[in-house]
């Protein structure tokens, strides 16, 4: 299913190489103010271009098709759509003989019977977070409008870039993306993410508990290998006085479990960290089997890919967090 959420839904579509790509979202409010302006500023933080990144590059023009009226939601289902334009579905003829490591082009043709498209990774590339960023910036208009209807200062989300390949010091960054991108290799990344201003109780027991939900839609980003919320996998070299979260009249005075108690929001940030794996696609030889001749055989993969998709995923699990905390706000 590409469906994910309750009472905010969003639904994803299309492929890679694809005539286009897109979301529809049911659930949003009617009145909100919304254009395609709304989306530049994270479009273009999800955008390559920057060292690391890949150089296809595509307009990104969001499309509203439906559930706006002069600028202003409807109330019906909200449908935006990306073209695709820069494709290069060559690149991929290889693949059908020797599935790519670390990529689901073995597990999708055998899923499918070879029925699905593998261009550009199909419907399981990178390319289709774009939609999802769409829809986390509608995501957090709601988050912003209801928190301030009930007389709070806003709920924001905020993601950033911790560490790329095991290296936390920023200076370091460009070297070392120079370095691996000579090698012909990939880098993995630690993405930081922390949501302010909400309200205690979000969230249910067990299945429904804000850090599944949470890390139900993180794993929806392709390339995401672990989640921490708080002090994560330190607490289980913690004792109970370290990592309990004592109260005060305003909520936690720390954050040890990352503004979850018992499923729900507790008051204090929500906090997280996401583990980003290395790009698995790489032009470095590799070793793999070839279906076609029946015999181990070397890949090495051409193309324009990401050296770090890690530096362009901020806001990708920005998005995904603020569509999961929009469909809790509404039903809370």
């Amino acid at each position: 299913m590409d469906t994910f959420g309750r009472k905010f839904r969003i639904s994803i579509f299309g492929e890679s190489h694809g005539p286009a790509i897109g979301v529809i979202i049911d659930g949003v409010p009617a009145d909100i103010e919304l254009s395609e302006e709304d989306f530049s500023e994270d479009i273009a933080r999800r955008a390559p271009g920057a060292k690391g990144t890949t150089p296809r590059k595509e307009s990104d023009m969001p499309e509203i098709l439906s559930g706006v009226l002069d600028g202003y939601t409807t109330g019906s289902p909200l449908t935006i759509i990306f073209r695709n334009a820069n494709t290069r579905s060559g690149d991929y003829s290889e693949f059908e003989a020797m599935p790519r490591p670390g990529h689901a082009d073995y597990t999708a043709a055998v899923k499918w019977d070879s029925a699905n498209d593998p261009r550009g990774g199909g419907h399981f590339s990178g390319r289709i977070t774009l939609p999802v960023v769409a829809a986390g910036v509608v995501a957090k208009k709601i988050l912003e409008g209801t928190a301030k209807e009930e007389g709070g200062a806003g709920i924001s989300v905020k993601a950033r870039l911790d560490e790329i390949g095991g290296c936390a010091d920023k200076s370091r960054w460009d070297e070392l993306l120079t370095a691996t991108a000579r090698e012909g290799d990939s880098l993995g990344g630690i993405i930081d993410c922390s949501a302010e201003g909400l309200p205690i109780g979000l969230g249910e027991p067990f299945w429904d508990s804000v850090e599944s939900l949470v890390s139900h839609a993180i794993f929806a980003i392709p390339g995401v290998r672990g989640i921490e919320f708080g002090d994560g996998f330190k607490a289980s070299a913690m004792k109970g006085s370290e990592h309990n979260d004592p109260f005060g009249p305003e909520g936690p005075v720390k954050n040890g479990a990352g503004g979850v108690n018992g499923g729900l929001t507790n008051g204090a940030p929500l906090h997280f960290r996401v583990a980003v794996k290395p790009t698995a696609s790489i032009a470095k030889p590799q070793k793999t089997y070839n279906f076609e001749t029946e015999k181990m055989d070397t890949l090495a993969i051409k193309g324009r890919h990401d050296v770090c998709f890690a530096l362009r995923t901020p806001v990708i699990v920005e998005a995904m967090t603020a569509i999961v905390l929009a469909d809790l706000l509404l039903i809370y």
